[in-house]
């Protein structure tokens, strides 16, 4: 190791608060920046610290990922074991035709297959 933990847990604040990037602080200290940013983020996890706001990317995929709110939270909390039981059945069931490729409408002699994709079902 060539600097001691008070010098890493400087260095690291350094970046952190923003006096220098951690491309700076590689040039500076003579380390690469993969180091500096393990720095930063000793810093960090020792004084339990967030995580500091980056920049912020304009394309990619970083902006089209949301979490998904939980719909029917109630709902589900209101059914039964058996009635919960039976919804896991049919979410697999679903889950195991589209991986096949297609949907299902309808119950018994009146259900419908129909394909997802360009993909020719014959």
């Amino acid at each position: 190791m060539k600097y001691t933990k008070e010098k890493r847990l400087d260095i690291g604040r350094r970046i952190y608060d923003g006096e220098l990037t951690r491309y700076e602080a590689a040039k500076e200290y003579e380390i690469s920046e993969q180091t500096a940013r393990n720095y930063m983020r000793l810093y960090r996890d020792v004084n339990h610290l967030p995580p500091r706001k980056g920049a912020q990317h304009i394309c990619g995929l970083a902006k089209t990922r949301s979490v998904p709110a939980p719909t029917g939270l109630e709902e589900l909390q209101s059914m039964t074991k058996e009635e919960l039981i039976d919804a896991l059945v049919m979410a697999k069931i679903t889950e195991a035709r589209l991986k096949k490729g297609y949907l299902v409408e309808g119950v018994g002699a009146h259900k419908k297959f129909i394909p997802i994709g360009r993909k020719s079902t014959k």
